[in-house]
Parts: C-alpha cells; sequence; structure tokens
C-alpha cells in the first residue's frame, strides 16, 4: 500500500501510529479532513488479519466520518482509531491511558468515542488523560454516555421522511416493518415503531433478543435467512453491513429501505440497482447520525433534551437528499455524498475568500 499516494488521492490529512509497549497498545487515528472542524470519529478495537488491513479500515472509516459529520450539519471533520486487539481480552486500564496521551498530544484535531469493541468505561479511562473524548458515564451533567436511545430516535424520524418520500406520508399506523436485529438501538427504535401502530417482523441471531421483541411488540419472528423476502411495505436493517446485495436484492419486496446499520450496500452498484427498481433507499450514514450528534453535543455541555432535538435534524437531511436525488435524477447514495461535499466546498471557499480579504487589508 502506498500510503502518501492513498492519503493523497482520497485527501486525507494525517495517519498516526501509536504504540506503547508496557500495556500493548496498538493504535491507528486516522484524520481524513478537518474542513468543518475537529475530526470526531470512534475508537475500534478489532483483530486485524494484518497491520495493513488495519490502516485501511482506520482510513475508510475516518472518510466515512467526514461525510457523516458533514451531511448531519456538524461543524466537525472525520477521523477514526482502530486499536489492534481482542476486545475481550487484550483491555487493560493503561492501554487507554495510554491511548489517551496520544490524543491528547494532537491538542484538539482529534476527538473520539465508543465503537465496535470499545465501551463507555474504556472513554472514561481514556478521560482520565485527555479532555477530547466524549460517550464517557453519565456522572456529569456534560457527559452523553450511552447514545443508543437517541440514536434509536434518529433512525426513528429518518425512516418516518423516508416514509413520507416513498408514501406521501410519514405516518407508519398499520405499515408493516422488517427489521433485521434487535440490539439495543433497534429494540429501542421498535417501541417507536410499535406505539405508533406499526407491525413488526424481527429476526436476530441472538435467540433471546428475538423474543424480547415478540414478548414486548407481539412482532413475529422469522428466521435470519428470511427477512429478506418477507412480505412488508419497509426493511430496517440493523446489524449487519453489506446486506443489500446481490443476493438478498431479487428478495426485496419492501418498497423502501431504512435504518441504522453501517455500510449496507455491498457495492456502489447495489445502490444504483435498487434505484432503478424504485425502492426509496435512505443513506446509511445519514440515518444513523443520531449517535455522533448525541455524542457531539457534549462539546458545548450535554444536555439531553437539546440532543433530542439536534437529532430531530436527521428528517430535513434526508427531505433534502431524496431531493437531490430527484433534482439530479441520481440515487440517494450518491446524493448523500452530494450533500455532503457541497457543505464542505462552501467552507474551503468561504476560508480561502476570507483569506484573500486579510491580505488584500495588510497589503494596503
Amino acid at each position: 500500500m502506498e500510503l502518501f499516494k492513498y492519503m493523497e488521492k482520497y485527501e486525507y490529512e494525517q495517519l498516526v501510529l501509536c504504540q506503547d509497549k508496557a500495556s500493548g497498545l496498538k493504535a491507528i487515528i486516522a484524520i481524513h479532513d478537518t474542513t468543518l472542524g475537529p475530526a470526531l470519529g470512534g475508537t475500534r478495537m478489532w483483530t486485524y488479519e494484518t497491520e495493513e488491513a488495519a490502516i485501511e479500515d482506520a482510513l475508510r472509516l475516518a472518510k466515512g466520518m467526514t461525510y457523516k459529520n458533514a451531511a448531519a450539519g456538524l461543524d466537525l471533520g472525520g477521523g477514526k482509531t482502530v486499536i489492534i486487539g481482542d476486545p475481550k481480552k487484550d483491555k487493560n486500564p493503561e492501554l487507554f491511558r495510554a491511548f489517551g496521551r496520544y490524543i491528547q498530544g494532537l491538542n484538539g484535531r482529534y476527538i473520539t468515542a465508543e465503537d465496535v469493541g470499545t465501551t463507555t468505561e474504556d472513554m472514561d479511562l481514556i478521560h482520565l488523560e485527555t479532555e477530547f473524548v466524549t460517550g464517557t458515564s453519565p456522572t456529569t451533567p456534560e457527559a452523553a454516555g450511552n447514545p443508543s436511545p437517541i440514536t434509536a430516535y434518529g433512525i426513528y424520524k429518518g425512516i418516518k421522511a423516508t416514509a413520507k418520500e416513498t408514501f406521501g406520508t410519514d405516518s407508519l399506523e398499520g405499515k408493516t416493518i422488517a427489521v433485521q436485529g434487535v440490539g439495543n438501538v433497534a429494540f429501542a427504535l421498535c417501541e417507536y415503531l410499535h406505539d405508533e401502530g406499526a407491525n413488526l417482523i424481527v429476526t436476530d441471531i441472538n435467540e433471546a433478543a428475538v423474543q424480547r421483541a415478540v414478548e414486548a411488540f407481539g412482532a413475529t419472528a422469522v428466521g435470519p435467512d428470511e427477512i429478506y423476502g418477507v412480505e412488508c411495505d419497509i426493511f430496517s436493517p440493523c446489524a449487519l453491513g453489506a446486506i443489500i446485495n446481490d443476493e438478498t436484492i431479487p428478495q426485496f419486496k419492501a418498497k423502501m429501505i431504512a435504518g441504522s446499520a453501517n455500510n449496507q450496500l455491498a457495492e456502489e452498484k447495489h445502490g444504483d440497482i435498487i434505484h432503478e427498481m424504485g425502492i426509496v433507499y435512505a443513506p446509511d450514514y445519514v440515518i444513523n447520525a443520531g449517535g455522533v450528534i448525541n455524542v457531539a453535543d457534549e462539546l458545548a455541555g450535554y444536555n439531553k433534551e437539546r440532543a433530542l432535538q439536534k437529532v430531530e435534524v436527521i428528517y430535513s437531511n434526508l427531505e433534502r437528499v431524496f431531493a437531490i436525488s430527484r433534482r439530479d435524477n441520481i440515487p440517494t447514495y450518491v446524493a448523500a455524498d452530494r450533500m455532503a461535499e457541497e457543505r464542505i466546498k462552501a467552507k474551503r471557499e468561504s476560508r480561502s475568500q476570507f483569506l484573500v480579504n486579510e491580505r488584500s487589508i495588510l497589503n494596503r
């Protein structure tokens, strides 16, 4: 992998390799773009097959955060960290404290949060060494804690916006919604959907999670491989990525797809295919931005009610994506990228004009 060539091609700003022999820390911090503000993105802990795979994942995820934060309307750029290791057996307090010192050394260019393989307790350890961390335990008024409930609220609002585009109304009463995965975020989402009168079909590899949803919401349970082809109005992927692919697309009977899972399109071509089929797709990083909006609110001193109000912007952001899709006759995943890129471009142009004006004043 020719790193500098790759970083130049995709406009990455910084890649930081962090190691601490005593604790076993091996981490990669990738900062993609800080045009809109400091890079915000979570810390993922995973057992990568190679160091190169870990670097590639950090870079890919950091760029995704740039688009996610821009599309969410946040004055934040995109970054991400991956820590190489098994989150079930390789964690220790000094590892996260050492990592916190590396973050502190970036002096605010990068702000972290929890992600796959890390927890609120891990963020608390990082917080012992740096202020540039969010998602810590809510022991103080400025801490957001677990973002799952507010992420679910954002998904719910996004489903309503997508329903309005698909059916002409954002009411979900009487709609049949197939929910793939009923973990923490999806269970909270199901509660919103059930309360509005939707009929739920659920699946999960965790049978206890399925049973919980069946008992709480009167949901119908199906097998993990059956969920794609069930008769429904809305398919809501809330578990695996890459679930819109060559095998699943022919099975879909839903008129729209909107859920919390990341990287739902296996390849960009699959976004083109479902667009041509007339299936309305809510781009994942737009609809699932509730979590990052929630933790970003900590930067101003956390207020839960204010965070909930901010998350409601997901509804209007998706309306804008759908409008761009119609305007330019492009798939919604392309429209989402265009919306984010237009915001970043406008900020760059504004900054350039400011510098021109400053030089003009100094040269007088």
